[in-house]
C-alpha cells in the first residue's frame, strides 16, 4: 500500500504527526511525506529511524523533499520525535566566534556557555546562522562542535555563510551544518517571528 502526506508549508511538529498517523493507518507499505524545509525533513527522517523503518530522502525538482518510509508488517514501536513546542519560531545569528565585546577570553567562555545552554533548554531555536567570524564555530577545531552536533541531531538547522567560509579559507573544514548563501539566510531571518543576534 502507498500513502502520500503533503506537509508543504506545515510547521513542526505537524509533518511528523501527519506521517506517524499515515504509518499507523497501514500494516505495511510505503508512506511518502513531502516537506519543504530541512527541519521537517530531518524530523520525519528521525521518526522513521527511531521506528526502525527503512527510509530514503529525495530532493525533488521543485526544491522540496520526499521522505519515503517503508513499513513492514508488525512494526509498532512507539516514538516521540517532535513534540509540541520542541522548536521555537526563532533564528539565532552568530556574527562572531565570541560573545559580547571586551576580553576575548571571557567572550570565548560566554559563547561556549551559551551554545551549551541551547542544548539543554527547549524549545530549541529553529535555525542557527553563522556569519563572518561566527563561521569559526562550525569548523574543525571549534570548541563547541559537540554541542552544535547535538542541536543538529535534535533537528535544529545550522547554516554557515559560504562567502564567509571562503573569505577565511576554511570551507573544507566545515564539520557541522550546511553551507548557505545570503539569500537563504535573509529568508530564514525574515521567515520567523524572532531573530536574536549573538
Amino acid at each position: 500500500m502507498k500513502k502520500e502526506v503533503n506537509a508543504i508549508g506545515v510547521a513542526c511538529p505537524k509533518p511528523v504527526i501527519m506521517t506517524k498517523k499515515a504509518l499507523e493507518e497501514i500494516t505495511e507499505g510505503v508512506v511518502t511525506c513531502i516537506v519543504d524545509n530541512e527541519v521537517a525533513k530531518e524530523n520525519v527522517s528521525k521518526l522513521a529511524k527511531n521506528l526502525g523503518y527503512e527510509f530514503d530522502v529525495e530532493k525533488r525538482r521543485d526544491g522540496n523533499f520526499s521522505v519515503n518510509i517503508t513499513k513492514g508488517e508488525g512494526d509498532t514501536e512507539e516514538v516521540n520525535v517532535c513534540t509540541p513546542n520542541t522548536f521555537k519560531d526563532m533564528t539565532i545569528v552568530f556574527g562572531n566566534d565570541k560573545m559580547g565585546e571586551g576580553e576575548d577570553e571571557l567572550g570565548n567562555i560566554l559563547i561556549k556557555g551559551f551554545i551549551y545552554t541551547l542544548t539543554e533548554a527547549t524549545p530549541f531555536p529553529a535555525t542557527l546562522v553563522f556569519l563572518n567570524k561566527g563561521v569559526n564555530l562550525t569548523v574543525e577545531g571549534s570548541e563547541v562542535l559537540e554541542d552544535l552536533k547535538k542541536l543538529e541531531d535534535e533537528g535544529v538547522e545550522i547554516l554557515s555563510c559560504g562567502t564567509c567560509l571562503d573569505y577565511y579559507n576554511i570551507k573544507d573544514k566545515l564539520k557541522v551544518g550546511e553551507i548557505s548563501n545570503m539569500y537563504t539566510i535573509v529568508e530564514k531571518i525574515k521567515g520567523v517571528t524572532n531573530t536574536f543576534r549573538v
